[in-house]
C-alpha cells in the first residue's frame, strides 16, 4: 500500500514498498501510547531504539537499508507490522469512539491553546506539569474521538538541558531541535498548500512557519519563528520557552494568542469552543473580539459570543506564577489595536487590569465564559484568589469551579504492571479504564504477583540510573564524590524514596533534611535502611531554587549520607517514567495551599507507588486513610517557618511509625503482605478517578458541550 503522505522524502526512499507505511507510523506519536507499535520500532533496530531514546524519525533515518530489506523477508515482523497499522486505521476512523457515539451531532472543532506541550521526549517543548498535562489532554481527545485542534509553539532550543557543575551549581545548555529528525510536517491549508503566517509586533512584521504535529486523530500545529524572512534577533522570539525579559514574554504571547487565532484561519479552522491553557495564550479573546466586530456585531454581542465560546483553566495558585505586564508595554504593543475593538484606552485597559498592572489570568477570567481551577481543593483557592473581580458575589459563588487534573493512563503504566491488569482486570483494561467494578477484580491478584511487577519495574529503574551514571563517567570524566550522587551505591532492595518535580522553593525539596541527624538514623539503619532518590530541573531565572538544588545535590555527595541519596540528572519524561514506575514512595511536600493539582503521584500510583504527601492538590481528594500517608502536623501556623518546621517533623514521625516498619515487615516469602495491600487499595482508589479519561469526558460534558450549545444558539447556527 502506498504512504498517504511522503513526510520526509529521506525516509520515503529508501522504505521497501511492503513496509512503507512506517513512515506515517512514526510521523504520528499515536505510536509513543501503544505498546504494540513501540515493539514494532523496536524490532526494527533495538539499538537505535536506545541510542536515540525512542524516536522513530531518527531510527529510520540511521537504520541500514539492507536491514529493511530483511525485515520485508520476517513473517513475524511483517504479521506485527500488520496488526499495528490495523490498530491505527480504526482509531484514526475513530466511529466506534466515546464522543463520537455519544455526540456525534457536535462535531465543531475544539481548539487548545497551550504555551507547552509534553508529547514525547524526541519533542522537548515542555518544561513540566502544565506542557505534561497538555500533552496527556490531547492524547486522551484523540482517544475518546474529541473534534480537537492543539496551538502552541515550536521551541527549537527547547526549555532546556541541565547539567550539574563539581559543586552542584545547574547549567543550562539548550541544543538545537532539528525538524528534519522529529515529527514534524509542514502544516498545508484545505488546498494542499504550505501555511504560513504574518504578526506585526509594533512596526515588525513577523512571518512564521507551521508544523503540524500527529497526536492520533489530533493536530497540533506550532508556530516557528526561524525562518529567512525573520531578523536573527526576531528569531529568538520561538527559540526558547519561557526565556527572555517582560518584553519578549508580552511579544511571544501576542504570538501564541492572537498569532494562533490566525493560523487557525489560514488553514481552513473554525472552532466553535476555544479552550485556553493557562494565562499565556489569553490575548486570543481581543483577536475574536476583533473578528466579530469586523463583522459586523457590536462590543457587546462580540464579547457575548466570545464569552460564550471560550473555557480558561488556571493552574496556579502562587501570585508569581500569573503572567502581569506594565499598561505603557502593553500600550506599546495594542495601540492600534483598541481602536478596531472600537473601545478607549481605558477600556482597554481595564480588560487585563488587576492590582497595578495588566493581569494575563485577570483578562482570561473576564473573557471567559466558563473557568476552572485544576483540583477541588484549587478551585476553592481560586475562587477567594480572584474574588476581588467578582466583589458583589460570596466568595464560594465566585464563578470557578474545577475539573481535577488527571493522567494518560497508556503513556505512563509500566510493562509489568500492564501485564499484571492484562491478566487479573480485563485484556481490554484500558479501554474501561474509568469503570470503578473494573478495579474491584484487584482483590483477585495475588500479592506475589503485584510485588513481582513492582520489584521488576524498581530494577529496571536501577539498571537505568545506573546506565546514566555510566554514560557520565565516560563523557565527563567525573570525580568520585560525583559519581556517589549519581545513585551507583544505591541498594535495590532497601526502601526507595521518590521526589522528582519543578525545584521551586515552595515544593520544600529539603524539608527531609530539616533534621540531618534524625534523616541519618533513617538512611543508615543497618536493617531496616531508607534511600532517597532526587530528580528536577530550577527555572534557569529562578536563582532560590538553583540553590536549592545545588543543595540536595552535596547533601548527595556527601560521604556522611553514605551513597542512600542520589540526583538523577536532567529530568525529563524519559527520565520520569522511569521513577514513577519504581520507586516505592513517592514523597510531596509542597506549602500547603500551593500546590494547584500535580500528577505525578497519580502517575506513581498506577504502577503501585505509595503516595506520602502534604493533604494539598489531588491528595486531599484521592487520601482514604488507607491507600497511602499524609503528612499532617498537629497543628497550622501561619508563620512558614514555624510550619515548615511542624511539617518536617510530622514527615520523620511517619516514616519511623509507619512507612518503613510497614516495608520491612516481610513473611517467610519475602512479600510484605501489608504493604502490597496497601499498593492494592491505592491502585483501586487512584486508577479509575485520576486518569484523563475521567478529566476530558467531564471537561466535555460540564464545560465543551454547554459553550458549544451556547455559541450555536448565538451564531444562529
Amino acid at each position: 500500500m502506498e504512504s498517504r503522505v511522503p513526510f520526509n522524502p529521506e525516509i520515503h526512499a529508501k522504505l521497501p514498498q511492503r513496509i512503507i507505511r512506517l513512515e506515517e507510523l512514526a510521523y504520528n506519536f499515536w505510536w509513543s501510547w501503544h505498546r504494540s507499535a513501540r515493539d514494532l520500532f523496536k524490532q526494527v533496530d533495538r539499538t537505535l531504539w536506545t541510542t536515540t531514546r525512542h524516536n522513530p524519525v531518527r531510527i529510520l533515518l540511521g537504520v541500514p537499508q539492507e536491514r529493511l530489506e530483511a525485515l520485508t523477508k520476517d513473517p513475524a515482523f511483517l504479521r506485527r507490522y500488520d496488526a499495528v497499522l490495523m490498530e491505527l486505521d480504526r482509531d484514526l476512523a475513530n466511529g466506534h469512539l466515546w464522543y463520537p457515539q455519544a455526540h456525534g451531532e457536535m462535531m465543531h472543532p475544539i481548539a487548545y491553546f497551550s504555551a507547552e506541550f509534553g508529547i514525547h521526549t524526541s519533542l522537548p517543548i515542555y518544561s513540566g506539569g502544565l506542557g505534561i498535562l497538555s500533552g496527556d489532554h490531547n492524547k486522551e481527545a484523540s482517544d475518546l474521538g474529541l473534534p480537537f485542534l492543539g496551538v502552541g509553539f515550536l521551541y527549537e532550543q527547547g526549555y532546556f538541558r541541565q547539567r550539574l557543575d563539581h559543586s552542584g551549581w545547574q547549567e543550562a545548555t539548550y541544543p538545537f531541535l532539528d525538524p528534519h529528525e522529529v515529527a514534524l510536517i509542514p502544516a498545508r491549508n484545505p488546498d494542499g498548500e504550505e501555511v504560513s503566517v504574518c504578526i506585526r509586533l509594533e512596526e515588525r512584521a513577523i512571518v512564521l512557519r507551521i508544523w503540524e504535529v500527529k497526536v492520533g486523530r489530533v493536530s497540533i500545529y506550532l508556530m516557528d519563528a526561524n525562518v529567512d524572512e525573520n531578523a536573527p534577533w526576531e528569531r529568538e522570539l520561538t527559540a526558547r520557552l519561557y526565556g527572555g525579559d517582560r518584553e519578549m514574554r508580552i511579544q511571544q504571547e501576542i504570538l501564541l494568542g492572537i498569532g494562533g487565532v490566525r493560523v487557525l484561519r489560514a488553514l481552513g479552522k473554525e472552532p466553535k469552543v476555544w479552550h485556553i491553557n493557562e494565562g499565556h495564550s489569553a490575548f486570543l479573546t481581543l483577536e475574536r473580539l476583533r473578528e466579530y466586530i469586523a463583522a459586523g456585531c457590536t462590543l457587546e454581542e462580540a464579547k457575548a459570543r466570545v464569552q460564550a465560546s471560550t473555557i480558561f483553566t488556571t493552574h496556579t495558585p502562587v501570585p508569581a506564577g500569573h503572567d502581569v505586564f506594565n499598561f505603557g508595554l502593553v500600550e506599546k504593543y495594542f495601540h492600534d489595536f483598541w481602536p478596531q475593538l472600537k473601545m478607549s484606552r481605558d477600556d482597554f485597559m481595564a480588560l487585563g487590569s488587576y492590582g497595578s498592572g495588566f493581569n494575563m489570568t485577570a483578562l482570561a477570567l473576564r473573557m471567559a465564559g466558563r473557568t476552572n481551577g485544576v483540583s477541588e481543593l484549587h478551585g476553592e483557592v481560586s475562587r477567594r484568589m480572584w474574588h476581588t473581580l467578582w466583589p458583589d458575589r460570596p466568595v464560594e459563588e465566585v464563578p470557578i469551579g474545577h475539573v481535577t487534573n488527571g493522567i494518560h493512563v497508556p503513556s505512563w503504566i509500566g510493562e509489568a504492571m500492564h501485564r499484571v491488569y492484562r491478566r487479573y482486570l480485563a485484556p481490554d483494561w484500558i479501554e474501561r479504564q474509568d469503570d470503578p467494578i473494573l478495579w474491584t477484580r484487584l482483590d483477585e491478584v495475588p500479592d506475589e504477583a503485584l510485588w513481582e511487577a513492582h520489584t521488576y519495574l524498581k530494577r529496571k529503574m536501577f539498571a537505568t540510573i545506573r546506565e546514566r551514571a555510566r554514560e557520565e563517567r565516560m563523557k565527563r570524566a567525573l570525580p568520585p564524590e560525583q559519581l556517589l550522587a549519581y545513585g551507583l551505591l544505591l541498594d535495590p532492595d532497601a526502601l526507595v524514596i521518590g521526589f522528582a518535580r519543578r525545584f521551586a522553593t515552595y515544593k520544600r525539596a529539603s524539608l527531609i533534611f530539616r533534621d540531618i541527624e534524625r534523616l541519618k538514623r533513617l538512611l543508615h539503619d543497618r536493617y531496616r535502611p531508607v534511600q532517597i532518590i532526587f530528580a528536577g530541573k530550577a527555572h534557569p531565572a529562578d536563582e532560590p531554587g538553583k540553590r536549592l538544588l545545588q543543595e540536595i545535590y552535596n547533601r548527595a555527595r556527601s560521604p556522611e549520607m553514605g551513597g542512600r541519596i542520589a540526583f538523577v540528572e536532567d529530568y525529563d519524561m524519559h527520565v520520569a517514567r522511569y521513577l514513577v514506575q519504581g520507586v516505592d514512595v513517592w514523597l510531596n511536600t509542597p506549602r500547603k495551599p500551593m500546590e494547584a493539582s500535580g500528577t505525578s503521584g497519580m502517575k506513581a500510583a498506577l504502577n503501585g507507588v505509595l503516595n506520602l504527601s502534604i493533604l494539598d492538590g489531588w491528595w486531599a481528594e484521592a487520601y482514604n486513610g488507607r491507600n497511602g500517608w499524609v503528612i499532617k502536623p498537629e497543628r497550622e501556623y501561619d508563620d512558614p517557618t514555624q510550619q515548615d518546621e511542624a511539617d518536617a517533623q510530622a514527615l520523620y514521625r511517619v516514616l519511623e511509625e509507619e512507612v518503613v516498619p510497614l516495608f520491612y515487615q516481610r513473611d517467610r516469602d519475602g512479600v510484605p503482605r501489608g504493604w502490597v495491600e496497601m499498593m492494592r487499595e491505592s491502585i483501586r482508589t487512584v486508577g479509575p478517578r485520576f486518569s484523563t479519561r475521567r478529566m476530558v469526558k467531564e471537561y466535555t460534558e460540564f464545560y465543551y458541550l454547554p459553550a458549544m450549545a451556547e455559541i450555536l444558539e448565538l451564531e444562529g447556527d
